[in-house]
């Protein structure tokens, strides 16, 4: 799990403005979805002990800051067409009646201003409308997909809990270790890494677990123990 800048993000995806956050079939093969866990998040994002993420959908563009969270999110814009909650929304649906493989997502979860996490690929299997006690919103589950991250990974690498490691854990982990790998200094391709690994029951919920590692540091280690 990698740790960028908004600018090296948009890089990644070949420059394509994505602020807005939910990006339904933007990159033909996969969408893009923003997300963050913080508090101070507009919307209610999380992400489960199970490696699901629920994400949750966005507000109507074009109206008061203040209003926009009194009034139902759209599933259609002015014209008839489909918001981005009302594509996503339709994509799971069609998944579910077994009319269309899962849509493959990018996600990019973001734990301080400037720094975001490549949380790689996954699956949308499930879109619902649930009532907030003001108004209506659209909630997406999102399986992680490992077979989509696209390189060659060994199997014994525990990504997938990695992906469960809290924002704020995250941010005192870069700090404490300066922004680069423990090992060699790099500040470049850094990731995440479990000191124990999950599955020998390490931790996720403690920055004494986890330490930043570059990549070629990460992919040698495996599931040893590294201090």
């Amino acid at each position: 799990m990698k740790l960028i800048s908004y600018f090296s993000l948009v890089t990644n995806e070949g420059g394509i403005n994505l602020q807005r956050g939910m990006n339904f079939g933007i990159k033909g093969s996969y969408s893009i979805l923003l997300m963050s866990v913080e508090s101070n998040s507009p919307y209610a994002d999380e992400m489960f002990d199970d490696g699901v993420i629920e994400y949750e959908g966005h507000d109507q563009e074009r109206i008061p800051k203040k209003e926009k969270k009194l009034v139902d999110q759209p599933m259609h814009n002015k014209s008839g067409s489909l918001t981005q909650n009302g594509k996503f929304f339709e994509a799971a649906w069609e998944y579910k009646d077994n009319k269309r493989e899962p849509a493959k997502v990018k996600i990019y979860r973001k734990i301080k201003k400037g720094q975001w996490v490549d949380m790689g690929f996954y699956n949308l299997v499930d879109s619902f409308i649930v009532h907030d006690g003001t108004r209506n919103v659209f909630k997406f589950h999102l399986q992680p997909n490992n077979d989509g991250l696209g390189i060659d990974i060994p199997k014994n690498i525990d990504l997938l809990h990695n992906r469960n490691i809290p924002g704020s854990v995250m941010v005192e982990v870069y700090n404490r270790d300066k922004g680069k790998c423990v090992i060699c200094g790099a500040k470049d391709n850094i990731h995440y890494d479990h000191k124990i690994p999950y599955s020998k029951g390490g931790s996720s919920k403690t920055s004494k677990n986890i330490q930043l590692l570059c990549a070629k540091h990460n992919l040698s280690k495996g599931n040893k123990f590294l201090y």
